[in-house]
């Protein structure tokens, strides 16, 4: 069993890899398409360019977030979600970087259909109110999953204690 498990991390590792490698092709894009953009002038559509830029930037974040999520949760700690407080602590860093990067394309998706197409507002529109929904979901989220975290104190003390591993 203990070969499957290591099989598993190993495989997690690379994924992680691979989420970082994507993370770091976005931003080389997002880099080249800025540079472009400030070679070309500062004009509307090099503001444009900029905004989508920041966009493929929000997306590699999400990537690298993932990748370190993976690391830490997968490789490192080799911790088993099923604990109240795991299950808390892994999916409010996945959270984070979803809600941000989500917000983040949202106004994006806002400031380009302002300047290009007004008819895609309600789309961008529903981004952000998805952000807001997402944002709502884990407040609930958090707050149910604490209550069930105090009948397990025991789990709080095992994720403290894995939690040395990262230092």
């Amino acid at each position: 069993m203990k070969v499957i498990m290591r099989l598993f991390a190993i495989i997690h590792g690379m994924m992680a890899f691979l989420f970082a490698c994507a993370a770091l092709m976005l931003i080389i894009i997002a880099t080249r398409m800025g540079y472009m953009a400030i070679i070309e002038g500062s004009d509307q559509s090099a503001a444009q360019v900029i905004i989508e830029a920041v966009g493929l930037l929000a997306a590699a974040v999400v990537a690298l977030q993932i990748a370190q999520t993976i690391v830490a949760e997968e490789v490192i700690r080799d911790a088993d979600i099923s604990a109240p407080t795991r299950v808390r602590r892994f999916l409010s860093r996945f959270f984070v970087v979803v809600v941000v990067a989500l917000a983040i394309e949202g106004l994006v998706a806002t400031f380009k259909a302002l300047h290009e197409d007004p008819t895609q507002l309600p789309y961008a529109a529903s981004i952000l109110m998805a952000v807001g929904v997402l944002l709502a979901a884990w407040g609930l989220f958090v707050h149910l999953n604490r209550s069930a975290e105090e009948l397990e104190p025991e789990a709080m003390a095992n994720a403290k204690r894995e939690d040395v591993k990262l230092q």
